[in-house]
């Protein structure tokens, strides 16, 4: 019996000594799935399935749906120094010639058709227009028109299955709404990026004649410009146009035309080459509280009339210094940008109502407005 104990004992030893040098010097004997490198390491991956579900809060659906219909846009335009042609400048630094200047921005499909809507600093002056989609195609651009007024131009280009966005209504968003922007900053490409709407009916800011902007936190950047702003479903809600900055980079406060206004031009270029607005020759300014009194009117109720043009629609209808219109066309009028606006969005050649107070009493009086007399343009924010 022990001569059987300690043959046991004896095997037992040996296969554990012999355990002992195989795992030492030979692991990967033991566990033949093993990686011979020592510093292999094993790391989880969660399976991968082509119908897992969007994460919580992901705006990846509304970036889908926008993206296809947001296109880049570079122009080229010849310039040439303007004293090139002065002997003494060719003497001191040769010809120059004749350089190509480029410029970058974004646009957005808004018809099957090829209707790009753009801004109008992005294709000012260019000799030629380049239009790259997402899939890859490029394709040169025509200019069917423009609208300074309100940085818009429209082009065209001719494709076939061309993605195309689906229009949002801009007059039912609020504060606080999510939304994204997307462009192509800096020519690095298509670039999503997102935040809120900061505010609304932004005016007075000195970009167009017109302006009713929508403010966001959104970054954007330059190559933004005639970008998309879009709701958390991919709807187009503004076209992105200027920020407010400092340094000449986002700062959170950027600026989109909305796409009531928008629509408005396009199918006013489309349909006449241009967009004819009414205008009737008055100068306005804004009522303050002590102007108000005065007048007999309470705050933020009408605009006053500081100069009749001669001989202008306003004047032929009575229209006189003094006089605070309170609505156009049966629209209330609280201050000078909707009275501009609430004209320009009369036609010419028709009558409409003008309701004014004069000397504290209410009068009534019909004005035919004309076109619009072409503007001059005024860039004070950083165009994106």
């Amino acid at each position: 019996m022990r001569r059987y104990w300690l043959l046991f004992t004896q095997t037992v030893t040996v296969l554990l000594a012999a355990y002992f040098v195989v795992a030492t010097l030979q692991p990967t004997w033991l566990h033949p799935g093993a990686q011979d490198n020592q510093g292999a390491i094993t790391l989880l991956q969660a399976p991968s399935s082509p119908h897992t579900e969007p994460i919580a809060g992901s705006l990846s659906a509304a970036a889908k749906a926008a993206l296809p219909a947001v296109v880049s846009i570079t122009t080229s335009q010849s310039v040439r120094h303007p004293r090139a042609d002065d002997p003494w400048f060719q003497f001191f630094f040769g010809d120059l010639g004749t350089q190509q200047k480029i410029g970058l921005g974004s646009g957005v499909i808004l018809s099957a058709d090829g209707y790009i809507l753009t801004n109008n600093h992005v294709v000012a002056g260019a000799d030629e227009i380049e239009v790259s989609l997402t899939d890859g195609r490029r394709t040169n651009a025509q200019i069917i028109g423009t609208d300074p007024e309100t940085d818009l131009a429209v082009l065209k280009i001719s494709l076939e299955q061309l993605p195309v966005i689906v229009l949002g209504n801009s007059d039912h968003v609020a504060v606080g709404d999510r939304v994204l922007a997307i462009g192509n900053p800096f020519g690095v490409g298509q670039t999503v990026t997102s935040g809120i709407i900061s505010a609304l009916g932004r005016n007075q800011l000195g970009i167009n004649t017109f302006e009713n902007f929508i403010q966001t936190d959104a970054a954007i950047n330059p190559g933004n410009s005639g970008g998309a702003l879009v709701d958390i479903n991919g709807h187009l809600l503004g076209i992105n146009t200027a920020i407010y900055s400092r340094s000449g980079g986002s700062m959170g406060i950027g600026f989109a035309i909305p796409v009531s206004t928008a629509r408005m031009v396009l199918e006013g270029i489309v349909r006449d080459g241009r967009v004819t607005r009414g205008w009737i020759g008055v100068e306005a300014g804004e009522l303050s509280p002590e102007l108000a009194q005065t007048f007999g009117v309470g705050d933020g109720s009408g605009v006053l009339l500081t100069g009749i043009l001669q001989a202008g629609p306003a004047a032929q209808a009575g229209m006189q210094p003094g006089d605070v219109v309170t609505q156009v066309d049966g629209r209330p009028v609280r201050n000078v940008a909707e009275l501009m606006s609430s004209v320009a969005a009369l036609r010419p050649g028709q009558s409409y109502p003008v309701d004014v107070l004069r000397s504290g009493k209410p009068l009534q009086v019909q004005v035919m407005p004309v076109p619009r007399p072409k503007p001059r343009q005024n860039n004070s924010l950083p165009r994106r």
